[in-house]
């Protein structure tokens, strides 16, 4: 919504209203995720992408339909529509595009925000943040849907008492934590500001943890490793991964890593040495459970060499993790391309 939120505020300031489409559902292969959304002023100037140019014609109608007073409303394109021809979606897939006037609500600070797309209250909204507070007027019996659907971290539809529920989650971006400011550090904040994540380093070498070294980090901290998760204090949006190579960092990074709800735990090392740093976690007393979580030696098998590869191969694993997928090639996946969201995973 951010990405659309300077166009909004242009056509705002002239006085004009806004319809907004947002892909609710998909089915098979789709061009674009759930979620995506595209903004049409009552000029009927454009912003966003529901489809990447497939069925926006045909949904810009329908958005102008709501803006001369229509109801909200739900319209599925794919394949087998009786319009294939002119705006089906030639890769086959299907999706469901939930058409709107612009929900009057600030997106600003992290809920979710829960539609209801079918029966008699269609449109019907409850805004319910973080923080439990709620707005809107949808059934309050809503806000029940958010805690699994905030966790959840992507939007998506469920069923609530028979009827459908949009579930748009804004929340802050997911959150990458490094221990150990050497030139993969730096690399790996670089890959992971491009696709608009938070990133932190921190290392307890001062003349290690300098901005001049990771320019690319959102905060470098000169703390130990204790001292840098009690700053942090990692949620279900941050991964973590340890660089160092030294115990006297890792042993207590990692135990207090592991400790968190931190949906990914790397680390940096050859097999062997992993063998044996995992063996002093074990007599250190952290569960075996626990240390099957490390993602070690972090990353996928992509022949990585350098810091930028091995950076590449790094985020590559902890995108794969926080979509619950394996990793492997996409032709090879029975899995469909974009990831789809589920109460609970992370």
């Amino acid at each position: 919504m951010n990405e659309l939120r300077t166009d909004i505020d242009r056509w705002h300031a002239r006085g004009e209203q806004v319809a907004l489409a947002t892909v609710i559902a998909t089915r098979r292969s789709s061009p674009r995720p759930v979620g995506s959304k595209l903004a049409v002023s009552a000029g009927g100037e454009l912003a966003g992408s529901v489809s990447g140019g497939c069925v926006e014609s045909d949904v810009v109608l329908t958005a102008q339909e709501v803006l001369a007073g229509g109801p909200p409303r739900l319209v599925t394109y794919g394949i087998t529509d009786d319009m294939a021809l002119s705006v089906g979606l030639p890769c086959g897939g299907e999706i469901d595009v939930f058409v709107e006037r612009l929900p009057a609500f600030d997106f600003g600070e992290p809920g979710v925000l829960l539609t209801i797309v079918d029966g008699d209250e269609i449109g019907a909204k409850l805004l319910v943040r973080e923080d439990g507070s709620t707005a809107g007027d949808g059934p309050a019996e809503l806000a029940s849907l958010a805690p699994g659907a905030l966790r959840a971290g992507r939007s998506h539809v469920l069923e609530h008492d028979g009827v459908s529920v949009f579930a748009d989650v804004f929340g802050p971006p997911p959150r990458l934590l490094v221990y150990g400011a050497i030139d993969t550090a730096e690399a790996l904040c670089r890959a992971a500001k491009l696709i608009g994540w938070t990133t932190i380093v921190a290392d307890a070498r001062a003349r290690f943890a300098t901005r001049e070294r990771v320019p690319s980090a959102d905060e470098v901290l000169v703390l130990w490793p204790e001292e840098t998760l009690e700053h942090v204090r990692p949620d279900f949006r941050t991964a973590i991964v340890v660089l160092t190579h030294d115990d006297k960092f890792d042993v207590p990074m990692l135990t207090g890593a592991l400790a968190t709800e931190a949906f990914y735990v790397g680390a940096l090392g050859s097999r062997r040495n992993q063998e044996r740093r995992n063996a002093v976690l074990r007599e250190a007393g952290v569960p075996e459970s626990d240390v099957e979580r490390i993602a070690g030696p972090a990353g996928l098998d992509i022949g990585a060499d350098s810091p930028a590869e091995t950076a590449l191969s790094m985020l590559a694993e902890i995108l794969a993790v926080r979509a619950g997928r394996k990793g492997g090639p996409l032709k090879d996946t029975p899995h469909r391309i974009h990831a789809e969201a589920a109460a609970g995973k992370k």
